[in-house]
């Protein structure tokens, strides 16, 4: 089992580029179920949910080309396994996100309940809820979703309980080869589901309204191939402006969308460090010689991403004061404060609060990461402390940053991969 080993100490100066986003690349490749032409996808991460992606995809039938330079093409000509075993996708949270692909494009589906990382409930009922209403017969057992729709799928208003991505995503895939219109109401907002919705339209779906809390589609009979471009990755690009702020360094982040971080970019300046726009897609970040203590609550897009509260929790870990943080997202998210206290952080959990006092001086230690985004907060914590930080199951970590500990180094980071013995 690999793991990270880290010396901290070093600010980090340089370039360091951002990759597609991974949580806009999965439901891309989940639409690519949709049509039987070739669909051909650009600037897809190199991270492990994507290769649990790109198996469940041949597992239904889809052939898949790798055209290089993270480029690929699906062609599911014919779908003839329409099903995500939980042998295949027992490691990632978005196996839901084929339901609505599969169950619209050949009326029947069977989707293992999803895996991936510890870090709460994922409301699956909500996906579950929305394909009922769109004229679908769901049941639910032994750790299955089974789902038929041989008559096809029918328009209708869809109110979702509470907002939720995925939900929102597979509603849209579902929805544009259903009979009719389909409303979303209370849909997500997030950058990617705008993402997926271009994806669509390029396809020949009739999606207006994303990145709205109100998503038409009017569905058609069929979609035909495209051609596209997967965004850039929001909470990679947080996780790379938290680094800089962390450890007082001097990064340009390019490739990125500077108005996706605006949540994260807002409290950074407030803590003490410098952003700026520094061209076309790209951010320069100076930390600051003294961070301040500054409040943060989850909220969804365009609010500040659940997917960076770790990682911010380990900035204020050096800031001066005692900083809030509440997550309202997920009810599991603060495993990795325990491990941020192994280290020496001052941290104190309240229900779904964390209070953390600082400044603390941190020291390297033995870590373990329990989730993708905890593994990317002791990384960061590791980069400030002295000594040496051994970071045990960075598995967690490769399913959603493409070669962290290369892009690391090459901005002064004294981090290398090891092998377990």
């Amino acid at each position: 089992m690999d793991k990270f080993l880290i010396e901290g100490g070093v600010p980090l100066e340089g370039e360091i580029a951002v990759s597609g986003a991974k949580n806009s690349a999965l439901p891309a490749m989940a639409a690519c179920l949709l049509t039987s032409e070739p669909v051909t996808l650009h600037r897809i991460p190199d991270v492990r949910d994507i290769m649990t992606m790109r198996n469940l995809l041949k597992h239904t039938g889809a052939g898949i080309e790798d055209l290089g330079g993270g480029s690929l093409r699906v062609h599911a000509a014919g779908i003839t396994n329409p099903e995500a075993p939980y042998e295949v996708v027992k490691t990632m949270r978005a196996s839901s996100l084929v339901l609505g692909p599969l169950v619209a494009r050949t009326g029947t589906a069977r989707v293992s309940m999803p895996g991936g990382c510890a870090i709460g409930a994922r409301p699956v009922n909500l996906h579950v809820n929305a394909l009922e209403q769109l004229g679908a017969v769901v049941d639910q057992s032994h750790g299955y979703i089974e789902a038929r729709a041989e008559e096809g799928l029918r328009g209708t208003h869809i109110h979702f309980d509470r907002i939720t991505v995925t939900g929102t995503e597979d509603v849209l895939m579902a929805a544009a080869l259903a009979e009719g219109e389909t409303v979303i109401h209370l849909a997500a907002r997030e950058p990617e589901v705008v993402d997926l919705a271009e994806l669509l339209n390029k396809m020949g779906a009739r999606i207006v309204g994303a990145g709205t809390s109100t998503i038409h589609v009017h569905g058609v009979k069929r979609l035909r191939g495209a051609e596209h471009t997967i965004i850039a990755d929001r909470i990679e690009a947080g996780t790379f402006l938290s680094a800089a702020a962390i450890t007082g360094g001097d990064l340009l982040i390019s490739g990125c969308v500077p108005d996706h971080v605006d949540a994260l970019t807002a409290k950074l300046r407030q803590a003490g460090a410098s952003i700026s726009v520094a061209g076309p897609g790209a951010l320069r970040v100076k930390g600051g010689r003294r961070l301040r203590s500054v409040d943060v609550t989850t909220e969804e897009f365009p609010g500040f991403a659940t997917d960076l509260q770790a990682q911010y929790m380990a900035v204020m870990t050096q800031a001066e004061g005692i900083s809030i943080i509440t997550e309202t997202i997920f009810e599991n998210r603060f495993m990795h404060a325990q491990e941020l206290v192994r280290m020496g952080a001052n941290i104190r959990l309240e229900g779904r609060q964390a209070l953390v006092a600082g400044p603390r001086k941190l020291s390297g230690s033995p870590v373990i990461a329990s989730d993708l985004r905890a593994s990317a907060s002791l990384v960061l914590a590791a980069l400030v402390a002295s000594g040496e930080t051994l970071i045990d199951r960075v598995y967690h970590i490769d399913r959603g940053y493409e070669k962290i500990e290369e892009k690391l180094a090459a901005a002064g980071a004294r981090i290398r991969r090891v092998q377990s013995k």
